[in-house]
């Protein structure tokens, strides 16, 4: 069983003073997203800790919109003891939900605005349905950040200028496919369950087209079977990403 402490160790950000955007996973061997067409199927309580943890060190929790329909999410709501670490660490008690919809297909009554500790945000376009954006705006900040289309890059900035920097990203593969699309994915924090899954079930990550991004890996913990992986950006390929774009 892992422990707290070293989980807060291996997944600390060395500069919380730096924008970066992280994303959490579970896969199976086979790169299976589900089980049951769930991603809870595949998990433990060492997964859920990683999780948790990632949530407490965050400023600001993003979700698609189908992700939280699929997945039954709830209220993000912190423990006591979570709490507790964040306040004393200078953090909000309470890190900011912001949920990426372009339909805002969900009701102001659900338990996400209605029973939030913090005022949520809606990240949307241009192009959403005026009616829902009034109806959940009288529940949450609704936040245009694109045309036609939620742009990632648009979308971080609108974060960062509200002081929400370390942005942890649960959910789902066509939001992770997009973000990555962008190349606008700092870290990847994927558990892999030591199970075979088969079946028809989507990967972590749907894009259009092939967006192939080098990643280092950073951590490693094992939870018997189970791997939990911290990878960041490659800085050799950012660097000669840089070198291309100056002639340098």
């Amino acid at each position: 069983m892992l422990h707290r402490d070293d989980v807060l160790a291996r997944y600390a950000v060395a500069d919380r003073t730096l924008p970066h955007l992280r994303m959490n996973f579970i896969s199976s061997l086979d790169g299976s997203a589900t089980q049951g067409g769930l991603s809870g199927g595949l998990n433990n309580a060492d997964d859920k800790l990683v999780f948790d943890t990632l949530r407490m060190l965050s400023d600001v929790i993003l979700l698609g919109a189908g992700t939280l329909r699929d997945e039954g999410y709830g209220a993000m709501r912190l423990d006591d003891e979570a709490v507790r670490w964040r306040v004393q660490h200078g953090l909000a008690p309470q890190p900011t939900f912001a949920l990426v919809s372009s339909r805002l297909g969900l009701p102001a009554t659900h338990p996400v605005f209605a029973d939030a500790p913090v005022r949520p945000l809606v990240l949307t376009h241009d192009a959403a349905p005026p009616d829902a954006r009034d109806e959940l705006a009288s529940v949450a900040d609704v936040v245009l950040v694109g045309s036609g289309a939620v742009d990632p890059w648009l979308l971080r900035g609108a974060l960062e200028q509200r002081g929400l920097l370390q942005v942890l990203c649960e959910g789902g593969p066509h939001l992770f496919g997009t973000f990555l699309a962008a190349d606008a994915v700092d870290e990847l924090c994927l558990t892999l369950s030591p199970v075979l899954e088969g079946g028809h079930a989507g990967r972590i990550a749907v894009g259009p087209e092939e967006t192939p991004r080098r990643m280092h890996l950073a951590s490693v913990l094992q939870a018997d079977d189970m791997l939990l992986l911290r990878y960041l950006r490659d800085p050799a390929t950012d660097a000669a990403g840089s070198r291309a774009a100056t002639g340098r």
